[in-house]
């Protein structure tokens, strides 16, 4: 037998034991679908049906904007560009003139 914070394992309780640890890192190490992945694809499929007109899917951008303000930055790969313009703002606010 072997002792885990002051517990005693019989060897099929320990392998059982070690199976739900080793499921729990494999499911917490998955990779989580991104947060605003339906917005981008409602901005794909408006894009497709206005010839890439951007300015026909303003209403659907938007809509993928408010989904990243929703999140802290880095949690959505999506709107990893929206977080890159911001600070492309940000820098040139604070660039004298």
């Amino acid at each position: 037998m072997e002792y885990y914070t002051n517990t005693a394992y019989s060897s099929s309780e320990r392998e059982e034991r070690c199976s739900v640890i080793v499921f729990q890192q494999f499911f917490l190490d998955m990779p989580q679908k991104d947060p605003c992945q339906k917005q981008a694809c409602e901005i794909q499929k408006c894009l497709q049906a206005n010839n890439y007109m951007e300015s026909k899917c303003q209403a659907v951008i938007e809509e993928l904007r408010k989904c990243c303000a929703r999140y802290p930055k880095g949690r959505s790969l999506i709107c990893s560009g929206f977080e890159k313009e911001e600070e492309e703002k940000q820098t040139l606010k604070c660039t004298p003139q």
